[in-house]
Formats: structure tokens, C-alpha cells, sequence
């Protein structure tokens, strides 16, 4: 990884343990990988049993652990979080990615789909940050929630999407005074991000045009590993005095106003 190549010490990172919820696939997997690649020994909290598989074997690591697991449910966590301990010994780190949407017309969208987004990206959160929150306590070790853009903006028919990634800037403040000073906490909100080559060969969303990558101040869609190091620093010593903030990685999307021609 870039980062560590620039000269973030693989040492830190050596013989710690990283959870990392929603890990089968896409940016949760690119994290993984990032991990694993600085040292550490990684569990994928997945609840996709082949994803998880498929994930374990692409990272191709004994320190990389696929666990399933249901992030909105309290006793699969419980399970979870005992297993990683067993196999580890600690934990170090803790990645809030699993996620679900469910984009249908407000007056569509049934109590029960709301409910299920909101368990997943949201409470799956309150859930994994509660039973972390003794072994990070030992490890002064760190959170980071994966919220999105979709926090500050929205297109139509995304309520329950939004609304669990809203929640997750929120929770992220709110668990940083509990826990600290012994765990910081911490949100990304990612914009456009191109998950292609973390998919294990299902083909990817979208086909990116030029256009796609001008309409960022930066200049280019994102890409997983801007995501990925930007935890890896986080969780870092370097980042010691950061907790309970929220960073917008989207090459500048959310700042660039839009005028209708």
C-alpha cells in the first residue's frame, strides 16, 4: 500500500488484530487487504458465507480469519467478537463497513426493509463498538465507522440508506467521549468510490467515463485504496490526537456547487 511505502511503520501494525465488518467485498476487503499487508492479523465479519470465503482465499494470509456474521444481531457480534479473541488474542481495531441499501420510492419502502438497513449499517455499529469496547479498552485501540456521503446528501428514494450512515457521524462523536481516551473513534464518509478488482470477478457497477472522473475537483473517481489508507493513518500513531471526527473523502464532489444549464 502507498502509505505504508511512504513510511508508516509495518512494526505498529505487527501482531495486532483488526474486525472488520462487511470484509468480503469491495472497499471492507480492500481495508482487509491493507491490514494484513502492514502485519496485522485480520477477521472478516462477514455475513455472505461464499463472499467471505472468496475474501479469506484472495488475501491468501494465516492471519486472515473469515467469521461469519450478522452485524444486526446482537448474539452473532457476541460470537464474533469470542472467536476473534480466541484466535488472536486481542483486538486492536474495529471497521464498521457492512452495509445494505434498500433505494425504493418513499411510500414502497416497508417498515421491515427500513428496519433491516438501518440494523445493518447503524445499530450494527452500536453493537460491534458495545462488545469491542473491553478488548480495544486494553489495546487503546480505535474505531472506524465507514459512513458515506450520502450523510450531507441525497439522491431520491435513499431515506433508510442515508439515515444509517447519518447515524454512523453521529454515533462516531458520541462513542469517542464514552471510550475515550482509551479508543478514538472514527468516521470516513467516502463519495464515488470504483470497487472494480476488490469484486472477485463480478463485474463492476458502472463503466466510468471521462466525465465521470472531471466532474471531480480532484480530477478522478476514487478508488478503495483511498479509503484504505486513510484507516491504516487513523488507527495509527500518528493520528493520536484525532478522535470523534468525520472525514469526507470524495475528491471534492461534496464542495463543487451544480447549476442546472
Amino acid at each position: 500500500m502507498g502509505a505504508i511505502k511512504r513510511g508508516m511503520s509495518k512494526d505498529f501494525y505487527t501482531n495486532k488484530t483488526a474486525v472488520v465488518t462487511g470484509g468480503g467485498r469491495g472497499i471492507g476487503l480492500c481495508i482487509a487487504k491493507a491490514f494484513v499487508q502492514a502485519g496485522a492479523g485480520v477477521v472478516l465479519a462477514e455475513i455472505d458465507e461464499e463472499l467471505g470465503l472468496k475474501a479469506e482465499s484472495f488475501l491468501a494470509s494465516d492471519r486472515a480469519v473469515f467469521i461469519r456474521t450478522d452485524a444486526g444481531d446482537e448474539p452473532s457480534v457476541q460470537a464474533m467478537v469470542k472467536q476473534a479473541k480466541a484466535r488472536f488474542g486481542r483486538i486492536d481495531f474495529l471497521i464498521h463497513n457492512a452495509a445494505i441499501s434498500k433505494n425504493v420510492p418513499l411510500t414502497e419502502l416497508t417498515y421491515e426493509a427500513w428496519r433491516r438497513v438501518l440494523d445493518t449499517g447503524l445499530s450494527g455499529a452500536f453493537l460491534c463498538a458495545k462488545h469491542c469496547a473491553e478488548p480495544l479498552k486494553e489495546t487503546g485501540g480505535a474505531i472506524v465507522h465507514i459512513a458515506s456521503t450520502r450523510a450531507l446528501m441525497s439522491e431520491p428514494n435513499t431515506e433508510a440508506y442515508s439515515a444509517a450512515k447519518g447515524g454512523l457521524v453521529a454515533l462516531t462523536h458520541a462513542l469517542s467521549v464514552s471510550l475515550g481516551p482509551q479508543v478514538r473513534v472514527h468516521c470516513l464518509s467516502p463519495g464515488w468510490i470504483d470497487t472494480t478488482g476488490y469484486l472477485h470477478g463480478s463485474p463492476s457497477p458502472w463503466t466510468l467515463r471521462p466525465e465521470d472522473h472531471a466532474c471531480h475537483p480532484a480530477g478522478r473517481v476514487g478508488r478503495p485504496e483511498d479509503i484504505a489508507e486513510m484507516v491504516l493513518y487513523l488507527c495509527g500513531p500518528k493520528a493520536g490526537f484525532i478522535t470523534g471526527q468525520n472525514f469526507v473523502i470524495d475528491g471534492g464532489m461534496t464542495k463543487k456547487m451544480i447549476y442546472p444549464e
